[in-house]
């Protein structure tokens, strides 16, 4: 009797405690409640706001002016050498400066040929892969030359924009009649003096043929691209910018 007692009271005070626990509710918690629980604080909409007024870009196919600040040679560049200039008037869109002027663009050569003996024409290629702001501010770039103003005897040939020395055709010849001119009078000198009339005119025939065959022989001329010079810039695509750091960098001399 005392154990059917004892084992009435443990199952009573065992079931008290159990109805006084909470009870856990089974319904899943939406991600939408906790979304609508920041918005109620009112700290998500206002970052996704700011971040838009923020938001801007230079638009595919725009062209910045430029200057080299170091020189360039397609004698002495090699693949893969870096490329450092300046932007030399500010860029505007929509009356903001996006880019202003004395910012840093650095780049990288991608192809050197040196103009052949016979044929070929000197050509450079380089691409520009950044921007530097005066504020340390650094935006990755996709941009190529466009244009090389200034420039009366260099062109860009292609839209990859490879810089291309022009022909030189009338000047090649014009130092091959200079060279053939000079050593023909020298071989008419030596002709005369070892075998008279018959002699010079060997000596100047020979020395003509061989001047010319130098002059034609050499290299044609090098692209070359002094400090300063003028260079446009193509955006190649969409490039993103934060209008905050925009800020920064306008704001500082």
């Amino acid at each position: 009797m005392r154990i059917f007692l004892a084992i009435l009271l443990a199952s009573g005070i065992a079931l008290a405690q159990t109805s006084e626990r909470p009870r856990l509710s089974a319904t899943p918690v939406k991600v939408g409640d906790v979304a609508g629980a920041k918005d109620s604080q009112g700290a998500g909409p206002a970052q996704a706001e700011s971040a838009g007024q923020n938001a801007l870009t230079i638009p595919s196919g725009s062209k910045i002016p430029l200057t080299l600040a170091q020189a360039i040679s397609t004698k002495t560049a090699r693949e893969g050498d870096p490329v450092y200039a300046q932007t030399a008037f500010p860029f505007v869109l929509n009356e903001k400066v996006l880019v202003p002027a004395g910012t840093y663009i650095q780049g990288k050569i991608s192809h050197v040929a040196r103009a052949g003996r016979t044929k070929g024409r000197a050509e450079i290629l380089m691409h520009f892969t950044s921007m530097i702001y005066p504020s340390g501010y650094t935006v990755l770039l996709p941009g190529s030359v466009e244009n090389t103003p200034g420039s009366e005897d260099k062109t860009v040939k292609d839209k990859e924009g490879t810089i291309q020395q022009d022909k030189n055709t009338g000047k090649r010849i014009e130092d091959a009649a200079k060279g053939g001119a000079v050593a023909g009078t020298a071989g008419s000198i030596g002709g005369l003096a070892a075998g008279g009339l018959t002699g010079a005119r060997a000596g100047g025939g020979a020395g003509l043929a061989a001047g010319v065959a130098w002059a034609l022989l050499k290299r044609g001329p090098d692209v070359k691209l002094d400090v300063g010079t003028s260079i446009e810039m193509e955006i190649q695509r969409d490039v993103p910018l934060d209008g905050s750091r925009l800020k920064l960098a306008s704001a500082k001399p």
